[in-house]
């Protein structure tokens, strides 16, 4: 009977140590984003990197480019949160973001080209093939990576759609965003979720609004804030507050 208790415990000390495995490993899946691109320039190759290693590894485009006002499904190899991204235009420039809460944001927008770097082969990632099939894309240096769904979706001339950036230091608890033209605010953009401080939401507007937005954000407590006619159609973000 000692012997079967025994191992029943050593069993269940395991699955325990199974689960806390797992969860210790949130950003697994989570740390997947929209790479938008709304520089007005093709983006002829783009690295993504953990931000603890010291290489970009191979381009996650592969064969493909990233026209301007496009935008594809990044899946980073690594499971990390914090990434560093990296990409190139047309043109030799060269833009990066670093330090990125990936697990935190869902697209990654890149406006202008802003300078050089100096990283070579790394970890690199996937992005999706249209229609959902994973494709994957060998590198020199690297993990390998592939590409996902590309959309054509990334900001273009005349469209008011936007990321809405969360800096307040506080949740967000409703986000209202509705065309000047209208005389209500319309539904609640985050529906039964929050959004935190250092989230963003991507904002999809009809074109044929107008390029004038306002917004309402009601924090914790009822406590509101409202910014009124804002011009989106010539910006890829707007930043609150």
């Amino acid at each position: 009977m000692e012997d079967l208790v025994r191992s029943f415990l050593t069993a269940l000390a395991l699955m325990l140590i199974g689960a806390t495995t797992l969860a210790a490993s949130p950003a697994m899946a989570q740390n997947r984003f929209w790479l938008v691109n709304n520089s007005g320039l093709t983006i002829e190759r783009a690295y993504v990197s953990p931000t603890r290693l010291s290489n970009w590894g191979p381009d996650v485009l592969g064969n493909t480019v990233l026209p301007a006002g496009e935008q594809v499904r990044v899946n980073p190899a690594a499971r990390d949160c914090m990434l560093d991204i990296k990409v190139e235009y047309e043109g030799g420039q060269s833009e990066e973001k670093r330090s990125v809460n990936a697990c935190n944001i869902s697209r990654i927008v890149f406006t202008n080209p802003s300078g050089r770097a100096g990283r070579d082969g790394g970890a690199g990632g996937t992005v999706e093939q249209p229609g959902g099939a994973g494709g994957t894309i060998g590198g020199g240096g690297g993990a390998g990576g592939g590409v996902a769904g590309r959309q054509g979706r990334g900001q273009q001339s005349g469209d008011p759609s936007f990321s809405f950036v969360n800096r307040s230091g506080e949740t967000i608890q409703e986000l209202y965003v509705s065309s000047t033209q209208r005389d209500s605010w319309g539904q609640d953009r985050l529906g039964r979720n929050t959004l935190a401080s250092g989230q963003d939401r991507w904002i999809d507007l009809p074109s044929d609004e107008g390029c004038s937005v306002d917004i309402r954000v009601v924090f914790n407590g009822g406590r509101a804030q409202e910014r009124r006619n804002i011009a989106t159609c010539d910006r890829a973000e707007v930043t609150w507050p």
